[in-house]
């Protein structure tokens, strides 16, 4: 068991977290149902609302599920079977948007993109009677970045839903709903924020709103979770210690503000970027985040060798890759409790492991 605890973590989700932050998880779960707790949900959401500069008259969901089901629930509850939706499908999470659309009989155009950030939109000027549009802000399988701004621009342009998944840039790279016109974003707990899975936050504009479909869902019915959430609650029991965590967080961002969390993301990723060069491996993605560095040997050493004796060796976790990808490219977080100290820790495990290999 311990050796699960015993590892340096660069992992894209679940990254690293604060002594502080560990600390509120290690205390006793208080109860829920009371004035004291509806304050620390109604004050997330104020500070949440703040951080992504959302339009008047926004609201957020707090949902006690994944990332996945926050995808999967945005789906169900805001897009009509018949309302043709245009998802861009750049790797494994634009792959699991069209396979929500699927399972759920929506109509979609499986637009696949490679190396395209969409800063020209003009591959989705065909699909511009489109109702909605599904975007993984950053495509985490392979370290893509979207224009966010032009996507914005051409989905308010044509009046279509935009609907961006920002779990895996959120607090490292800029995120500003009324700037890129997102309607409906979605986040989770367990990557920027550095706090463990099990929340996912919706964050709906008015005119998301005015778009819920009818109860499809017991449990992640948004109508209800609205209803609820206006007096602070939550329809069922939510994950009330990571609730308290991520009021304490959404503190922390507020006073320290966004923009420099952004900038210390920022400095950790160039600093990791320029101390590898010299390695045998370079930069997978031409449109990279903050929030990571996707890397593919240039030797004809196989990725996934290089993630497990970077455990076995070194105690270093590093995110392997799956399917044709997988002998191809690692994925390095910058996300989190992460400082130049700690990604030493990799940078020196990657040098001796090159060193020893000769």
């Amino acid at each position: 068991m311990n050796k699960l605890y015993n590892k340096y973590i660069f992992t894209p989700g679940p990254v690293k977290m604060a002594d502080d932050v560990l600390a509120l998880g290690a205390k006793q779960t208080p109860y829920f149902r009371n004035a004291e707790f509806s304050k620390v949900l109604l004050e997330c959401e104020e500070n949440l609302l703040k951080i992504v500069n959302a339009p008047k008259e926004s609201r957020v969901l707090f949902l006690t599920a994944s990332g996945t089901a926050g995808m999967e629930s945005a789906v169900q509850n805001l897009i009509a079977k018949n309302d043709k939706t245009i998802v861009i499908n750049g790797g494994g999470f634009g792959q699991r948007f069209v396979d929500i659309c699927n399972l759920h009989n929506i109509e979609n155009i499986n637009l696949k993109l490679e190396n395209n950030n969409l800063s020209d939109t003009k591959i989705l000027q065909k699909y511009n009677d489109a109702k909605a549009l599904l975007i993984n802000a950053h495509e985490t399988s392979i370290g893509t970045l979207y224009d966010l701004e032009s996507v914005g621009a051409f989905c308010k342009g044509n009046n279509i839903l935009n609907i961006v998944d920002g779990i895996s840039m959120f607090v490292t790279d800029e995120l500003d709903m009324r700037k890129f016109n997102i309607d409906a974003l979605i986040l989770s707990s367990q990557k920027g924020l550095a706090l463990p899975p099990g929340i996912s936050m919706i964050v709906l504009t008015p005119k998301a709103i005015q778009k819920l479909q009818a109860q499809s869902s017991l449990y992640f019915d948004f109508s209800s979770h609205l209803s609820d959430g206006a007096r602070g609650q939550t329809p069922f029991t939510p994950a009330v210690t990571i609730l308290l965590q991520l009021h304490f967080r959404l503190e922390q961002i507020v006073k320290n503000s966004i923009k420099n969390e952004i900038l210390k993301a920022k400095d950790i990723a160039e600093y990791f970027r320029e101390s590898i060069r010299g390695l045998p491996l370079k930069l997978y993605s031409s449109h990279m985040p903050n929030a990571m560095t996707t890397l593919t040997p240039t030797d004809e050493k196989s990725a996934w060798t290089i993630v497990n004796d970077l455990d076995t060796k070194y105690n270093v976790i590093v995110a392997p890759n799956g399917g044709e990808l997988k002998d191809k490219i690692f994925r390095v977080s910058h996300m989190g409790a992460m400082t130049k100290e700690y990604t030493d820790i990799l940078i020196d495990a990657l040098f001796n492991y090159y060193k020893r290999e000769r």
